[in-house]
């Protein structure tokens, strides 16, 4: 697919997983050879007989013309460096590396083992229909196609990382091991003891994330090509990083797959639970940007109904499910306690003896299960895991406050009972899930919230929970591929409209949750095959209000999907002071008729405060009522000035650095200022800017400028425009 230069890439971007936190490292250290992937001018197909011609032991991977411009190329370093001199050449993008540590809530298990708490994938499709036929692009570390539950879907592959046709997940002598696009995959299509979503859909796997779970944005942009060159029907992206910026270089890349037709699945990140901390890709107009809600479950819980307490149980990695369920006595230990605790909960609070030692010492004195306090204000979470020797009672962790309450009972009552049992958990926004809306557009994100806690899924070796926005996207992916086969003539914007449309919004305290956490709420396969209304472009997005008075307007578009005469009409919203709507009256749509249905919001900027107001509009069809969110933002915004300060030695050079940041508003000047990050010392200015525009701002210092080499933190300080300043935090590593 010729469509030529589309989208410009500066610098990479170094994208994260999801629920990653990074350690820098370098990658290629087991290969004498490295692969780059460089950004040309001009035709790649052009640049690569110049490269065949002139630099013939430079081995050429592979062509990219699609989405991004560029060639990707494998040789000894000596002969890469000699890369930097070419003039078609605009960027050379070396593979750096970050490890990645997942959330997870077990160990590995060879067999099918879930617990009670952990939920199958496809115990969400309720339907019929398996995802038969539809191609699934899985863009993530790869995948471990030999998992006996994995081998059936998986069709074929390509490995961005060693430019190679072997997506394997990073094995132990690559480096850091990784097992994150396993667990996705089997998501979205595991065929085996376990189902994932779509169990009948074709998995083709990319590697675009390394060793320890990472790679550059310039990986992810090559594997959309790879995706694309293999006709895939949908994308998932389990990945993003913390730019909260609708342009970036990747988002730009996701709208393009879209009017490609490709359906694109993206995390929106797990940087919650405060606002303005969805990430790109997710922050694309054209993606479809998936938060993560909790699954349903039972939670085990501690009563006294005479005091009208109630504490609330974390259960402890490794030890058994906490299926207490009458009243106990509770007795206070410390960590030298001997004694028998024959029939009791004992409770102990958190110190320097490890919480295995703990637990095991209760048990062989004859506790029941075992309570561990903090030590500190709030809850924690912790692990008795340990294979040769498992913990054989329930060990859950307390907060300190209902650790000493609990501890001053039993001192006041020479026998204090208190009824264990477990309490339904109704569903709720997952609180790491990253939350919208997006800098600069103030767009809604997420687009749709799924599953997200204690997924059980396949990974190398047997089976795993995992939480995060990586796993309800793949939920997404799944639904999106089973509605495809349930009605194989609808557009992906018929898709996307069902699924939106169809969505159970999430309430809070008798209100809605705002859209900027939930989009338009959970997903429901089930409703969505068999929706009799599709609303498109359902998210009332109204922008910034920078006058007296602003008018804006919206252009809903309603499609009746039944053979009968459906009428509409809206429920006036509550009127804010300051914004007044004008709504259509009652209206009908004939079978199968698709109508643009216009809706306007007139706001008085001075008669509003300043900052985000957002809420939600009703559209009744009979019985059935539709939620839109709608979003406003007057004059200004608290979101973050800067986004994805980075600095790093430019590729194949020693002696030269680059770094990049985005300003979401345009600045009189920039100053980022190092420190040692043990003493908080300060100890030079690494670079100060003026008269900054809004947009991505790059530059170049020599190793000279950048100074003594050395980990340092970095302080990067705004100054705005109207007289207030603003400041972030950042690693630097020079070297």
């Amino acid at each position: 697919m010729h469509i030529g230069k589309l989208i410009p890439i500066f610098l990479y971007i170094i994208l994260l997983l999801i629920f990653s936190y990074p350690q820098l490292t370098t990658f290629a250290e087991y290969n004498q050879k490295e692969s780059i992937i460089i950004e040309v001018e001009g035709d790649p197909h052009e640049q690569v007989e110049y490269i065949k011609d002139y630099h013939p032991f430079i081995e050429v991977i592979s062509v990219y013309d699609t989405i991004f411009n560029g060639i990707a190329l494998r040789g000894s370093p000596e002969q890469l460096q000699k890369m930097e001199s070419l003039e078609f050449i605009k960027g050379i993008h070396s593979v750096q590396q970050y490890q990645a540590i997942p959330t997870t809530k077990t160990s590995v298990l060879s067999e099918l083992q879930p617990s009670i708490t952990e939920l199958e994938p496809y115990s969400w499709n309720h339907t019929s229909y398996t995802g038969k036929g539809v191609k699934v692009g899985v863009i993530d570390t790869g995948i471990d196609y030999d998992h006996p539950d994995l081998q059936a879907n998986y069709m074929n592959g390509y490995d961005l990382v060693d430019l190679d046709e072997d997506p394997m997940e990073t094995q132990p002598e690559q480096g850091v091991p990784t097992s994150h696009g396993t667990h996705v995959a089997g998501i979205i299509a595991a065929n085996g003891d376990l189902k994932g979503m779509a169990p009948d859909a074709e998995i083709y796997a990319y590697r675009a994330l390394g060793p320890g779970g990472a790679g550059t944005s310039v990986q992810v942009l090559a594997a959309m090509e790879k995706a694309i060159e293999d006709e895939v029907d949908i994308i998932n992206l389990s990945l993003g990083n913390n730019v909260n910026v609708p342009d970036y270089p990747t988002s730009q890349a996701v709208n393009r797959a879209a009017e490609l037709g490709i359906f694109v699945v993206i995390a929106n990140g797990n940087s919650g639970p405060d606002a303005w901390t969805v990430g790109s890709p997710a922050t694309a107009n054209k993606a479809f940007s998936v938060g993560a809600s909790t699954t349903p479950s039972t939670v085990p819980v501690l009563n006294d109904s005479f005091e009208g307490k109630s504490i609330p149980l974390l259960e402890m990695l490794g030890s058994p499910e906490w299926d207490l369920e009458k009243d106990y006595n509770i007795t206070s230990i410390d960590e030298e306690a001997i004694g028998s605790l024959s029939g009791k909960i004992a409770l102990v609070q958190r110190g320097k003896i490890p919480f295995y030692q703990l637990a095991k010492k209760a048990e062989e004195l004859g506790a029941e299960a075992v309570l561990i306090y903090n030590n500190e204000a709030g809850p924690f979470q912790g692990s008795v895991e340990f294979r040769d020797d498992p913990v054989q009672i329930p060990v859950a962790a307390i907060s300190k406050e209902d650790g000493e309450w609990l501890k001053q009972q039993v001192e006041e009552n020479n026998h204090y009972f208190i009824d264990a049992t477990r309490v339904d958990q109704p569903i709720q926004v997952a609180p790491f899930s990253s939350r919208g809306p997006v800098t600069i557009n103030w767009q809604i994100k997420p687009d749709i919230i799924a599953p997200g806690t204690d997924i059980w899924s396949t990974v190398p070796g047997g089976y795993q929970a995992m939480n995060g926005t990586s796993m309800a996207t793949p939920h997404v992916a799944g639904a999106a591929a089973v509605i495809k086969e349930a009605k194989p003539n609808w557009t992906n914007d018929q898709i996307i409209g069902a699924i939106q449309t169809s969505a159970d919004q999430l309430m809070n305290d008798e209100e809605l949750v705002t859209s900027t956490e939930q989009g338009m709420g959970v997903i429901d396969v089930n409703k969505a095959i068999d929706t009799s209304t599709i609303i498109h472009n359902g998210q009332l997005q109204f922008g910034k209000v920078d006058n007296y008075r602003d008018e804006f307007q919206h252009q809903l578009i309603i499609e009746n999907m039944t053979d009968e005469t459906q009428s509409y009409r809206f429920d006036i919203p509550y009127k804010d002071k300051g914004i007044s709507w004008k709504l259509p009256k009652a209206f009908q749509l004939e079978p199968f008729e698709k109508k643009e249905i216009p809706i306007e919001a007139s706001v008085t900027g001075l008669q509003l405060e300043k900052g985000v107001h957002q809420g939600w509009i009703a559209l009744e069809e009979g019985d059935a009522a539709y939620q839109l969110p709608y979003i406003i933002v007057n004059k200004e915004a608290d979101q973050p000035k800067t986004a994805g300060f980075e600095f790093s030695l430019k590729a194949l050079s020693d002696d030269l650095y680059q770094y990049q940041l985005y300003m979401t508003e345009s600045a009189r000047k920039l100053e980022v200022d190092l420190y040692d990050p043990d003493t908080l010392v300060y100890k030079r200015r690494l670079l100060e800017e003026k008269d900054i525009d809004q947009g991505l701002h790059n530059g170049e210092l020599t190793a000279k400028e950048a100074g003594k080499e050395g980990l340092y933190l970095a302080i990067v300080t705004v100054y705005l425009d109207d007289g207030t300043y603003e400041s972030s935090e950042a690693m630097v590593y020079i070297k």
